[in-house]
């Protein structure tokens, strides 16, 4: 029996067709990743602000959350075991004035004080911005900074030297309000919300008093900056191109918060004042993009989203709480080294005052020998100044001068 092949099935398509379908499918995957993800309609910034709000909350509540469970099991543990909470280590005795204390000494309710205004803070707050704004034009300290900070070590390969091109610091002030007065304790937690506040709560170690203020910006503060996006594969350089993005601030309100915390001179610590953000702020940006050289994309949605995505990541990482900004507060007590002005600049005074007088006398001295050659000029030699006379002691020749002879002149010479 003669073996049968089987017969070979051909293709649907041909050649010609395949590549003509697969160049068709990269068009159309280009087309909807620049639809969608470059020129796609980013949501509104109420839906972004909500949603950016959300999360901050919840994770300053799991902070708060993993705060609390530690505090119970560290209070289990003492329960437990009551030798853990001898005390083996000399620790120097509570601060005679407690935060209870201090309430109660300046008079400040905390239950039923009424929030203050704030109206002279915000006078005293724009004279400061105001003298900032004024010295930042007539110098360019500012931009300096900016650009080396720009084109620090931090810039990526891909990126060319950034340049500012425009910096506006705003013409309105921040607006701060509702300021009152919380006791926390040592994490920075209120003692109980919406209980009746009890001064014997804030006698443990730690407590301390924050400050907190409503503040409000509603202001265009610009920068502006451009450089060029290095394509540096298969070769370097092989393509460049221009980027130039323009960030504004137009509007930021949030709830901020500002507590001393006294020095430890055990520890060698000073001072410190810290302050942060509460995670019910909001900050709007402007954000105007421009790609390209000759062909110019203007505006991206996807870029602004980006950009505005990085700044608030960025704020959130450094002063939104549970974060917070710390200053070290020099020593507020008079010390030696610290003293200006009295006996230990009588020198310095004096020195600079016979500076002065020596050249006021270097001046006098050549203002008459310029007016003695005038006159020898206009033949009025033989008049020399007395007083320039007096100030050079004569030599021997000058004393018994010849007959005739011209001052500067040899012994015995005639004119």
């Amino acid at each position: 029996m003669a073996d049968i092949c089987p017969a070979r099935s051909e293709p649907t398509l041909s050649f010609t067709q395949g590549l003509i379908l697969g160049q068709l499918s990269v068009v159309l995957l280009l087309a909807a990743f620049i639809k969608f993800f470059i020129f796609g309609d980013p949501p509104s910034p109420e839906v972004v602000a909500s949603i950016r709000a959300t999360d901050r909350r919840s994770r300053t509540l799991a902070h708060k959350k993993s705060i609390l469970s530690l505090r119970e099991t560290n209070a289990l543990q003492l329960v437990q075991n009551p030798a853990l909470n001898k005390k083996h280590v000399l620790r120097p005795g509570p601060p005679t004035l407690t935060t209870g204390s201090i309430l109660s000494k300046t008079y400040y309710k905390v239950d039923s004080h009424q929030p203050e205004s704030l109206d002279w803070f915000n006078v005293l707050i724009a004279q400061t911005i105001a003298q900032f704004r004024s010295d930042a034009q007539h110098d360019d300290a500012i931009l300096s900074s900016l650009s080396k900070a720009l084109n620090g070590t931090a810039r990526p390969d891909f990126l060319d030297e950034i340049k500012v091109t425009e910096l506006s610091l705003g013409e309105d002030f921040p607006i701060f309000s509702n300021c009152r007065i919380i006791p926390v304790d040592e994490d920075g937690l209120s003692f109980g919300t919406g209980k009746a506040f009890d001064a014997n709560m804030a006698t443990r170690e730690g407590a301390r008093l924050q400050a907190r203020m409503d503040v409000d910006l509603s202001d265009m503060i610009t920068l502006a900056v451009e450089t060029k996006l290095l394509l540096n594969y298969p070769k370097r350089l092989s393509a460049v191109l221009p980027v130039a993005l323009a960030v504004s601030v137009v509007r930021f309100s949030g709830t901020l918060s500002i507590s001393f915390i006294p020095s430890n001179p055990s520890n060698n610590e000073p001072a410190k004042m810290i302050f942060t953000f509460l995670d019910d702020y909001r900050l709007d940006f402007s954000i105007r993009s421009l790609l390209g050289s000759r062909s110019r994309l203007q505006d991206v949605p996807k870029i602004a989203q980006l950009v505005e995505s990085r700044l608030h990541r960025w704020f959130d990482e450094r002063c939104v709480e549970p974060r917070f900004q710390e200053i070290a507060l020099p020593n507020m007590w008079p010390r030696k080294k610290n003293t200006r002005g009295g006996d230990e600049t009588i020198s310095d005074v004096e020195r600079s005052m016979s500076k002065a007088k020596g050249v006021d006398i270097a001046k006098d001295v050549r203002e008459e020998a310029r007016k003695e050659i005038e006159a020898e000029a206009h033949g009025g030699a033989d008049r020399v100044p007395d007083s320039l006379r007096y100030r050079h002691r004569p030599r021997a020749e000058e004393e018994f001068p010849g007959a005739g002879s011209m001052p500067g002149s040899m012994p015995g010479s005639m004119p």
